[in-house]
C-alpha cells in the first residue's frame, strides 16, 4: 500500500510558477514510477509528466514539455513537479500517481496508487 498526498496548488498569474510536493507514505516508495496527471472541469485526467524509480528518465506530455519539471527524492519519498510559465489552459485539479510498472504507459488506468489531488489555477 502506498499513501499519497499532493501539496503546492494555489492561484497564480500567467506566467508565473508553482511547485507542486507529492509526499509518500507506506512500503518501497523508490520502487515506483511516478506520475502527475490533472484533471480541468468537464474534462478527462490527462497526462503531464512520468519519471522512472530512480528518477533517471522523466517524460512529458507534448503541452507542458520546456515548462514543467518533474523529479523526485527517494531519500524524503517525495516527487515534485515544478511549473514555470504557466498558461491559463493549465488550470485543474493535479493528481500525483503511482505506478508499479517500469515500462512507460500513459494511461491513468495504469497507475495503481493515488492522491487526493490539489487545485491550480492560473488567471489571465
Amino acid at each position: 500500500q502506498l499513501q499519497l498526498v499532493e501539496s503546492g496548488g494555489g492561484m497564480v498569474q500567467a506566467g508565473g510558477s508553482l511547485r507542486l510536493s507529492c509526499a509518500a507514505s507506506g512500503r518501497a516508495f523508490s520502487s515506483y514510477t511516478m506520475g502527475w496527471f490533472r484533471q480541468a472541469p468537464g474534462k478527462e485526467r490527462e497526462f503531464v509528466a512520468r519519471i522512472s524509480w530512480n528518477g533517471g528518465r522523466t517524460y512529458y506530455a507534448d503541452s507542458v514539455k520546456g515548462r514543467f519539471t518533474i523529479s523526485r527524492d527517494n531519500a524524503k519519498n517525495t516527487v515534485y513537479l515544478q511549473m514555470d510559465s504557466l498558461k491559463p489552459e493549465d488550470t485543474a485539479v493535479y493528481y500525483c500517481a503511482a505506478d508499479t510498472e517500469r515500462t512507460p504507459r500513459w494511461g491513468p488506468a495504469a497507475y495503481d496508487y493515488w492522491g487526493q489531488g490539489t487545485q491550480v489555477t492560473v488567471s489571465s
